[in-house]
């Protein structure tokens, strides 16, 4: 038998080490390709209008247009300006050319295609560069702005708010890094505007967001007083405009010269009691939406009662959901922390105020923003009136029913609102 030289592989083994190098090489190759498309086409939808828009208006400008010509062409006095009777004598002479009414009328609807499409394209062009140039100058970090900038803002107040807001100006210049593109209706969506005294207010819940919503509505002239205000009507009315139901030049000029206010609480007291407001109480929506959800992966031998309410989610399981990456269901508005509902490293707040100084603060506010003489921020509890308030006593009886190795999980999900606001850190 002939054997093989030594230091050479056999051909069948030769064959197997390049195929697998082949197949590496073209895994690898089509795998960067595409990432990225992925990357290019995620920039490139948020840089459009959507397909909706482009898709209806064209041919909506089309038929308008279409339906004028229609219309003249059957009744050439509706337009006592032009000369329709050639056209329907079936022959135009024009430059030396004879052409028929025919030819006319389609160069015509090939001409208003054309402007319609001119039209639209420009329509787009001014959108991209409104949203570029208010994502630049408006929502840009604070690190970016001069010292200048930084000591101009609309509002003059008084020692104790000036410090929360340099200060929140130089964590933001130290600490601040944007690692992520943010789509500007995700920067807005929590930013309620009263036209009436250019003010724009974040929304915080479990930061006193019900009673900030009635005071809108007062100051708009909806309601007369707060105290009559419901708590369903509230957050169900849709009387309040959300910054994001403006278009872009509008926004534009609202975030540049409207009053920005943003009302935040300590994190563990702001958790605490959302988790009490809505799984210790009947609702109709977070226990069966997200309480069915916890139970099912969180509850070892859960009863077919529990997995069918929702209801009876414990602390501990409601921290294990929140800290967990893959969790069962998203997260929730009333237990996101606030660097991520109102950006406040994006957005330059004029005003920064605190639950924990609520009356105290928000009255001061409407003072400056020169609200009517005599109203005042309400102090009433209109949702389980009878419980207690969640203060750091409260709290504490919350925090010792999980781990201590959980406990500091908590702190480091919150870590952010924690550093930003000057809140300082629970003892664990």
């Amino acid at each position: 038998m002939r054997r093989m030289p030594r230091g050479r592989c056999h051909p069948k083994d030769l064959a197997n080490v390049m195929k697998m190098r082949h197949i590496f090489l073209s895994v690898l190759f089509f795998g960067s390709v595409g990432l990225l498309f992925i990357t290019y086409l995620h920039i490139w939808m948020e840089e459009q209008p959507t397909g909706k828009y482009i898709a209806k208006y064209i041919p909506r400008v089309l038929k308008i247009r279409q339906d004028r010509i229609t219309k003249l062409w059957k009744d050439p006095s509706k337009s006592p300006g032009k000369d329709w009777t050639v056209f329907q004598s079936g022959r135009v002479v024009g430059d030396g050319v004879e052409r028929g009414g025919d030819e006319i009328a389609s160069e015509s609807l090939k001409s208003t295609s054309s402007r319609a499409q001119d039209l639209v394209k420009q329509r787009l062009f001014q959108q991209r560069r409104m949203r570029t140039l208010l994502l630049k100058r408006f929502l840009e970090p604070r690190s970016n702005l001069t010292s200048l900038q930084r000591s101009t803002w609309s509002l003059v107040v008084d020692a104790v708010h000036e410090q929360r807001r340099r200060f929140l100006a130089s964590f933001c210049k130290t600490f601040y890094v944007n690692k992520h593109r943010r789509s500007l209706i995700r920067l807005v969506s929590q930013v309620y505007v009263e036209e009436r005294h250019k003010l724009l207010y974040c929304e915080v819940p479990k930061a006193g967001c019900s009673n900030w919503k009635r005071m809108l509505m007062v100051l708009s002239g909806m309601a007369s007083s707060p105290h009559n205000i419901s708590h369903d009507f509230v957050h169900t009315s849709k009387k309040l405009r959300r910054l994001d139901s403006y278009n872009l030049r509008e926004a534009n000029e609202l975030l540049n010269g409207f009053t920005k206010v943003l009302f935040v609480r300590d994190p563990m007291e702001r958790l605490v009691s959302a988790f009490r407001d809505k799984f210790e109480h009947p609702n109709n929506y977070y226990h069966p939406v997200f309480g069915k959800a916890i139970l099912k992966k969180y509850r070892a031998n859960a009863s077919e009662e529990a997995l069918k309410t929702g209801s009876g989610v414990k602390f501990s399981e409601f921290v294990r959901y929140l800290l967990d990456p893959h969790k069962p269901i998203g997260m929730d508005i009333h237990w996101e922390q606030i660097s991520k509902l109102c950006s406040p490293c994006l957005i330059n707040y004029d005003f920064i105020g605190k639950f924990e100084s609520l009356e105290q603060d928000a009255n001061y506010f409407l003072k400056l923003i020169g609200a009517p003489q005599g109203l005042r921020f309400p102090r009433f509890k209109d949702r389980h009136s009878a419980d207690e308030r969640t203060t750091s006593t409260v709290v504490n009886q919350y925090l010792v029913q999980i781990t201590p190795f959980e406990r500091q999980q908590l702190y480091n999900f919150y870590n952010m609102d924690y550093l930003m606001f000057n809140y300082s850190k629970p003892h664990l």
